[in-house]
């Protein structure tokens, strides 16, 4: 097939959820289909003409990322329907080129067979397909939708509702919930195929509409594509010497893991300090928040900022933590440690669409006291022999061996695609 991928930051290095996924998915495919990348670049990124991307892509373009300001963005929320990331990647020189390319492929009589777009933030280049319906011959639109974007903002909103001080925020996540809904089912309902990444978030879409709305094809349409890991990358430490440390690994201006790693600080860590006054708290990630500032005077915390690499951090961990109480999706941090046989102790929210086991591969615990019992159990583990460790660690390993190496994952990726293509929807779309 000849496929096009649009993706909203460029995938090389695979640095985080976004860009892993992207770099996986057009790597693997590259193997036996051609594959074109229009990408954007955001402030500081490049894409240097010795990147992979260029050797594995057929052709690569970039544009800027476009620069929206706090007052922008204030008045779009008042004065539009689009949601915020509708319109964070809004960019003329993106359209042109989404048009440029497709009518190019279509004079030299080898258009595309699949566009396939990553990401909410890109449903806007869809409109080039829609609107050529119901050309039978028109590329297929695939929609990889990485998190269900309208729950993630709900889950935003009721957990911010709970504090007087984040209602401001809530105020915002309310709207952007009602708009993201809206429109998250537009470009559901427009889309050949849909790709989610876990059964959970199949759900959520299948229930912005009923199926009747999903056109000829009905909900079948919506595949189940988890983000996988590079098992060779991230393999367990040939020995075992882990630090009195917590870790927590992720991009730290995300909202989901600056609430998780604040719930962390102020309702679990002071229950673990209490029994263990020895122990660490490091949080691993580029681009820390304003929200963290007050924890780097506490003494048992170290914010690391951007680091070249977290694997050292995984590996070495005491326990990993995972004490997320908002999110979608599937958690590469969760695939990342368990594919490091680190000790995890995770809320349920934490890996949700991952079908982990408590007791087996990891622990999980959802109430402040309940999760620095589990912490403090694998912490007088590693002190006693480390069995526990070991036998967790084992399973959480073979676990994401079985399911989620991209081996596993690259064909259901495929089977999706070759749906699309010969399963192209008829009637004429709309979409905004």
């Amino acid at each position: 097939m000849r496929i096009l991928f649009i993706t909203p930051q460029v995938p090389y290095p695979p640095r985080q959820g976004a860009t892993m996924r992207n770099y996986h998915f057009i790597q693997g495919l590259a193997r036996n289909h051609v594959v074109d990348l229009l990408t954007f670049l955001a402030l500081g990124d490049q894409l240097a003409d010795d990147s992979p991307l260029r050797a594995i892509c057929r052709r690569v373009a970039a544009v800027e990322q476009p620069m929206r300001t706090m007052l922008q963005r204030a008045r779009s929320t008042l004065t539009t329907l689009t949601p915020d990331m509708g319109l964070r990647l809004e960019s003329a020189a993106m359209h042109r080129l989404v048009r440029q390319w497709l009518a190019e492929a279509q004079d030299a009589g080898a258009q595309y067979d699949v566009v396939q777009i990553e990401g909410i933030e890109l449903a806007q280049y869809a409109r080039p397909l829609i609107e050529r319906r119901p050309d039978p011959e028109r590329p297929a639109l695939v929609f990889d939708d990485h998190n269900c974007e309208y729950l993630l903002q709900k889950r935003n909103a009721l957990t911010d509702l709970r504090h007087p001080r984040r209602w401001p925020a809530a105020a915002y996540s309310i709207v952007q919930w009602q708009k993201l809904r809206r429109y998250e089912a537009a470009i559901v309902r427009a889309a050949d195929v849909v790709v989610a990444v876990s059964e959970a978030d199949r759900c959520a879409l299948l229930g912005l509409g009923a199926p009747t709305s999903f056109g000829s094809a009905g909900p079948q349409n919506i595949f189940v594509v988890p983000n996988g890991i590079d098992l060779e990358a991230y393999r367990p430490p040939e020995a075992f010497s882990p630090l009195r440390t917590l870790v927590f690994t992720g991009k730290m201006d995300y909202r989901p893991n600056v609430d998780a790693v604040l719930w962390f600080v102020q309702n679990v860590l002071p229950h673990v300090l209490e029994k263990a006054p020895d122990v660490r708290f490091q949080i691993v990630g580029m681009n820390p928040h304003p929200r963290l500032d007050a924890l780097r005077s506490h003494p048992a915390i170290e914010i690391t900022g951007a680091v070249p690499d977290t694997r050292p951090y995984i590996q070495r961990a005491g326990v990993y933590v995972i004490p997320m109480r908002v999110g979608g999706g599937t958690r590469f941090k969760a695939l990342e440690a368990l594919a490091c046989a680190a000790p995890v102790v995770s809320t349920t929210l934490g890996v949700e669409g991952v079908d982990v086991r408590d007791g087996e591969e990891l622990l999980i615990a959802d109430e402040p006291e309940t999760f620095a019992k589990a912490v403090l159990r694998l912490l007088e583990d590693a002190q006693q022999g480390g069995m526990l460790r070991r036998r967790l660690g084992a399973q959480g390993r073979r676990f994401v061996e079985q399911r989620y190496g991209w081996e596993q994952i690259l064909p259901k990726l495929e089977e999706a695609l070759i749906f699309a293509r010969q399963n192209r929807k008829k009637f004429v779309g709309a979409f905004s």
